[in-house]
């Protein structure tokens, strides 16, 4: 952490969900930490902030209009370094991730070689700490090489810094290795997440299995590949009482899954992403290869039940699923386009699209995009406590824009929203100890 970062931020909205703040006030940063919060009165009446400005060298930002935010925590993401770095950097993936209004992103570890022991897992924490513009956490492999076949050596990662442990992009086939995988988070005090795929009903799909595969000669795959494997890895959960994160829900019968265990009282969280609640499968129709994701995108009635798994508290994370890919991987055939999206730089005005239907408050999202990755994970962010680091975002809920794939920091440039009018951004990212502008000249100073 970088000090001599004097801020005081004024006259903005703040959620601050971890502290049930929600209201027009002031932020006062010195030396790169929270130091003082003031929220005026729930009527946003103008009144003079309380705090004694005795630092000279203390910025004054004007922040009316716009919402003061805790950085928002990206428990999902693919940096690809090391092994892929013609896809992206830890470097070019963090530029992305504070664009995006993210402070913190955990790295899932199908690298090359594969995060599966200490030595890679350090070899990121170090490239990230002299390189990430936001705060980086690693995911650890529950197997070697992501093979399914013997557990990765999940003790000494968990000693090296992985917060959490992962085979996404493969499904952990072998019940018995995912029980004992279930049984050590239990022992580490780490969330199991779990890339739900039934690999023989998906085997060789590349979409939605439905009318629309049909019609386009692709093949699909069924809703039930999701909803088995949600199913037994709760029934995993309960028999040993581990931590499970289910990753990027999809479809209607895994939400209704995910609802019924914790209403059982089984320890069970999970994610969805927002492609999954704003696209259907009809944007594969003219083989759309950006649109290609694995889960694939669903049925409209799918999507709903994403948004009512939203709303109820099912769904605990909106997490990007960041998946960047150099643009020959997806000029091709929609059979061998590789799957995913670069999505850090679109998702949070993808998810206000949510408070703007009433499906969330601006406080649920928060909660979904910042308290409860870091509290799943168990890093001490997505919070505006006295003493925390200043990891904060400045937000115009009301600035339009185009999306530019073009112009993303990301290298990876694979998106279906390329052109969307969306509204939302962040105007001003503070993390690590710096302020980030992301849109010149709109950040007000006094």
């Amino acid at each position: 952490m970088k000090k001599g970062l004097n801020l005081l931020i004024r006259n903005g909205h703040i959620i601050d969900p971890s502290q049930g703040m929600d209201g027009k006030g002031d932020l006062l940063i010195e030396d790169g930490r929270i130091r003082e919060l003031e929220i005026r009165d729930s009527e946003f009446k103008t009144q003079d902030s309380r705090f004694k400005i005795q630092n000279s060298r203390l910025e004054i930002i004007d922040a009316s209009g716009l919402y003061v935010l805790p950085g928002l925590v990206d428990m999902h993401v693919h940096l690809r370094e090391p092994g892929y770095e013609y896809k992206e950097t830890i470097k070019t993936g963090t530029m992305a991730a504070v664009r995006g209004g993210f402070t913190t992103v955990c790295c899932m570890p199908n690298t090359k070689p594969v995060n599966d022991n200490e030595t890679v897992t350090e070899f990121i924490l170090r490239k990230a700490y002299a390189e990430g513009a936001c705060y980086v956490y690693t995911i650890g492999a529950i197997t070697k090489g992501q093979k399914g076949e013997e557990l990765a050596e999940m003790g000494m990662m968990r000693d090296a810094g992985c917060v959490a442990f992962s085979d996404d992009g493969f499904p952990v086939m072998n019940s018995l290795l995912m029980r004992r995988a279930l049984e050590y988070s239990r022992v580490f005090g780490v969330p199991v997440i779990s890339h739900a795929e039934d690999a023989g009903l998906s085997a060789g799909g590349v979409m939605n299995e439905g009318a629309l595969s049909v019609r386009l000669g692709l093949r699909g795959i069924p809703a039930a590949a999701e909803v088995v494997m949600i199913k037994r890895d709760i029934e995993l959960a309960a028999l040993t009482g581990g931590r499970l994160h289910i990753a990027h829900v999809s479809t209607a019968g895994g939400v209704r899954a995910v609802r019924e265990a914790k209403k059982a009282g089984i320890a069970v969280t999970a994610e969805t992403c927002p492609h999954y609640f704003t696209l259907t499968e009809e944007v594969v129709y003219g083989y759309n290869t950006n649109a290609k994701v694995n889960p694939p995108l669903r049925t409209e009635r799918d999507v709903e039940a994403l948004k009512e798994g939203l709303a109820d508290g099912t769904i605990d994370v909106i997490a990007t699923d960041h998946a960047p890919h150099h643009m020959d991987e997806k000029l091709c055939e929609f059979d061998k386009a590789a799957s995913g999206i670069s999505g850090l730089e679109t998702a949070l005005p993808l998810c206000l699209r949510l408070v703007e239907e009433g499906v969330l408050s601006m406080r649920d999202l928060v909660e979904k995009t910042a308290l409860n990755p870091a509290m799943i994970t168990g890093i001490e962010r997505g919070s505006l406590r006295k003493g925390a680091a200043a990891d904060v975002v400045l937000l115009d809920p009301d600035r339009e824009f185009t999306v530019d794939p073009e112009g993303f920091a990301s290298m990876g440039r694979n998106t279906p929203f390329g052109g969307w009018r969306l509204r939302g951004r962040p105007v001003a990212v503070i993390c690590k100890g710096r302020m980030h502008e992301i849109d010149s000249g709109a950040v007000k100073q006094l």
